[in-house]
């Protein structure tokens, strides 16, 4: 994501706000558009495991945190980054990050949203007792210094351009008082207030009388939201038709035509984010970057794209999709050619293949895994499918089978996904590559933007010549909507039931 700031550029509030996106179902860009509905109840893939943000990493739990609480900035609906509880945002110089703080909002507990609260959240997320995953983004930040109430200054050990990327998703200030009951019971300062959380049912949120109506992410439609917790795909879908839902998230594409046929509707929305088969290089026989290219010659993605995803999404040449920083219109995806990859794979030392696990969550994209390890089976990569629980799958990283399937959002900054499943040092990462790494590490703290969007375009080529995975496809998001539901916006980066998803 090129967010167009400079070393002295400042991002102040209301730029961008008329494009702003919001969350799907709960909000509407137009203040004076509708009234509140009472109720919508919205079908989840999965009950989230936690509600504190700094452990929040799947579009399930984002969809009820980014309801709850607003963070410090926005990406917006073109994906630049844009103030939300800031009133501006200033890198004063590369090494420092001015936040001024708007004067005008509160946590639903009544208190003030502050310097104070940015610090706490901060604080939060570099606590070690929290062993929160996405720690390591915010490490350049050596000092929080608090100026006056409203303003708050991160001292930087390097600079850190991917910065204000992080905070739209994980800096979302909460009032000290309520950091012991983040992850259960959290006040926020976010469109909708945490009611209740029936484990294994529903989380019920209630519409904030005090959210201001000209915010970038919109105003709440809905008086009261239930989210539902439904990881069957044809059980949401049935949910839909019969009236019990009136939003679902993640319809497949193969019941799309049954979700229209049955009087619903159904949205689509292209999302900055990513589906690819993580593969390791600290084992055998990955060590091989020709083992790796082998995997992508070995996967007609266009097939897969075609024949299970009914033509949505693009196939990828790297980890960079259209829309987000790195993505290189030059650069071809790897073709599909079986015969090529049997011959890298012999002269690699294996020309009878090998036999390998792949890991996938339980309720993920299983039609297009099936027919990637029967690719792989064409080639004699002899595959065993390991389903996971995704509350396992995101918590056995470090242990888990060389293949993994994976989808990735947003990406307008690749930094979090390099950060965490790439750079040798990632918490996530089992990979490294001595082409690779320098390109990462130039990438982080480069402040220009125009040298940066460079340094990742070489570093997707640098990716593709040694594959950290098989690159399958961009997302599309597809969405079941009742014909009668509220009018509501989507967004290119999926942050409705918003952003990150590990699959």
């Amino acid at each position: 994501m090129n967010n167009g700031l400079s070393r002295r550029t400042v991002v102040k509030s209301g730029v961008g706000a008329a494009v702003a996106a919001a969350l799907a179902g709960l909000m509407s860009r137009d203040a004076g558009a509708q009234d509140l509905v009472d109720e919508i109840t919205i079908d989840l893939e999965v009950e989230p495991p936690t509600l504190d943000p700094a452990l929040g990493n799947d579009l399930n739990a984002w969809s009820v945190i980014h309801s709850i609480h607003d963070s410090v900035v926005n990406i917006s609906a073109d994906g630049t980054v844009e103030p939300l509880l800031a009133e501006s945002v200033e890198f004063v110089n590369p090494r420092v990050l001015r936040i001024v703080m708007r004067a005008d909002r509160t946590f639903h507990d009544g208190s003030p949203v502050d310097a104070a609260s940015v610090q706490t959240a901060i604080a939060h997320i570099r606590n070690p007792d929290v062993a929160s995953q996405i720690v390591d983004n915010f490490a350049s930040i050596e000092t929080a210094r608090i100026v006056d109430d409203r303003t708050i200054e991160f001292g930087l050990s390097a600079p850190a351009p991917y910065l204000l990327a992080q905070m739209a998703p994980w800096l979302t200030p909460f009032p000290a008082s309520a950091e012991e009951t983040i992850g259960t019971a959290p006040v926020g300062s976010g469109p909708y207030r945490f009611v209740s959380w029936t484990p294994g049912e529903s989380i019920v949120v209630e519409a904030n009388p005090d959210y201001p109506v000209d915010s970038p992410k919109g105003r709440p439609i809905a008086q009261r939201v239930t989210f539902r917790f439904v990881p069957e795909p044809t059980t949401r879908v049935a949910d839909l038709l019969s009236g019990s839902a009136d939003i679902v998230r993640s319809v497949s594409p193969d019941q799309i035509a049954a979700v229209e046929s049955g009087g619903a509707r159904i949205i689509t929305q292209p999302v900055t984010g990513i589906a690819f088969i993580r593969v390791v290089n600290n084992v055998e026989p990955f060590v091989s970057a020709d083992v790796r290219r082998a995997l992508n010659f070995a996967v007609d993605v266009q097939a897969i794209i075609d024949a299970l995803q009914h033509g949505f999404g693009a196939p990828l040449a790297s980890l960079f999709p259209e829309g987000g920083l790195g993505y290189d219109a030059d650069l071809a995806p790897i073709p599909y050619d079986p015969e090529q990859a049997r011959s890298l794979l012999a002269a690699a030392g294996h020309p009878d293949g090998f036999d390998v696990d792949f890991e996938h969550t339980a309720d993920g994209a299983t039609d297009v895994i099936e027919a990637v390890a029967g690719m792989l089976g064409e080639i004699g990569v002899r595959v065993t499918l390991r389903p996971v629980e995704q509350t396992i799958f995101n918590q056995t990283w470090k242990e888990s089978a060389p293949l993994r399937y994976v989808s990735w959002r947003p990406l307008h900054d690749p930094f979090t996904l390099l950060n965490l499943l790439i750079n040798e040092k990632g918490y996530l990462s089992s990979f490294s590559s001595e082409t690779v790494q320098p390109l990462i590490d130039a990438a982080a703290i480069e402040s220009d933007p125009e040298s940066r969007a460079t340094l990742y375009r070489e570093l997707s080529r640098a990716l593709q010549a040694d594959p950290p995975g098989i690159f399958l496809s961009s997302l599309v998001a597809h969405y079941g909507v009742a014909a009668d539901a509220p009018a509501f916006t989507t967004r290119p980066d999926d942050w409705t039931l918003p952003t990150l998803r590990n699959e």
